[in-house]
């Protein structure tokens, strides 16, 4: 998806509705910017980032992954 928005003479713009709307940014929400010297991004920063992270690794059996990583800790430990 591609968008133009325009710099105000006070350096401001405005972030599209369907961008806010898919991303859930709302007022007051903060943005970080990062500028690679090519590119810049804008990444939205959720107000409680553990609330948003949360459900993120349903179904992937972290659990199981992580007690598997444990065990392989062990074995080399006793090596």
């Amino acid at each position: 998806m591609q968008t133009t928005t325009t710099i105000t003479k006070r350096w401001q713009t405005v972030i599209p509705s369907t961008i806010r709307k898919r991303h859930q940014i709302n007022e007051g929400d903060a943005l970080v910017w990062l500028d690679d010297g090519q590119t810049i991004r804008l990444i939205p920063v959720p107000a409680d980032p553990l609330r948003a992270l949360r459900g993120r690794g349903k179904g992937e059996r972290l659990t199981e992954k992580l007690l598997l990583a444990r065990a392989k800790d062990r074995e080399r430990e006793k090596r």
